[in-house]
């Protein structure tokens, strides 16, 4: 589901995004450079989010809800916690009203009522810069996964938590990321654990030189 913005969200799951998002990547890892020390991979695992359990205090579920069945996740995001500074300050209109947010509504966490799924992209170019799930706990929603290593996105598959993230070895050019790592989450005894992992590796945009076949 599409969240307050018209901006294209990133789906980093598609070999075919990747040059057209190589520039908005290379935004986005400036920016974050001196905030989040960014590292040369310009990736890195975020691990299980909550793995001791603990989750952030709740905000209010209903206090700045559009609808009955929606939340406020701009709202949602300032409040929290978890959420880094660096996240909130990007956290700004891009025009208007309009925040550069995704919001998905599904079942991950087994609850009677919607899981939410959020991401925090960048204006104009909707690269990821945070992914961050929230549970329904009585009248408030809490913080039970969190990821801020752009480019991240984060979508609910069939029931299951799956986080995509584009990976830069040493020596890529920016338009040429070397491949993406998709995570899929599955809930498991009160928090996300890590079930699958798949590196998925870019190949060359013009396609490998077939080589001679050999004589006789």
């Amino acid at each position: 589901m599409r969240g307050l913005t018209g901006a294209e969200p990133v789906r980093a799951r598609s070999t075919a995004r990747a040059a057209s998002t190589a520039t908005a990547v290379f935004a986005a890892v400036v920016l974050f450079a001196s905030g989040c020390g960014a590292s040369g991979t310009g990736a890195r695992d975020e691990g299980p989010a909550r793995v001791d359990g603990g989750a952030s205090p709740a905000a209010p579920a209903t206090a700045a809800s559009p609808t009955p069945d929606r939340v406020d996740a701009v709202r949602l995001i300032k409040r929290d916690p978890a959420v880094s500074a660096e996240v909130k300050r990007e956290l700004k209109p891009c025009v208007a009203d309009e925040y550069p947010v995704d919001v998905s509504y599904g079942n991950l966490t087994g609850e009677a009522g919607d899981d939410v799924v959020v991401n925090v992209l960048t204006c104009g170019d909707a690269v990821g810069i945070g992914a961050y799930v929230y549970r329904r706990q009585g009248d408030a929603y809490v913080n039970v996964f969190g990821a801020e290593e752009p480019p991240v996105y984060a979508e609910i598959d069939r029931g299951d938590l799956v986080v995509t993230k584009q990976v830069y070895d040493r020596g890529d050019p920016v338009s040429s990321p070397s491949g993406e790592i998709v995570i899929t989450y599955r809930w498991a005894s009160s928090r996300f654990a890590e079930k699958y992992r798949t590196h998925n590796e870019y190949g060359p945009v013009s396609g490998a030189v077939p080589s001679p076949a050999p004589e006789g």
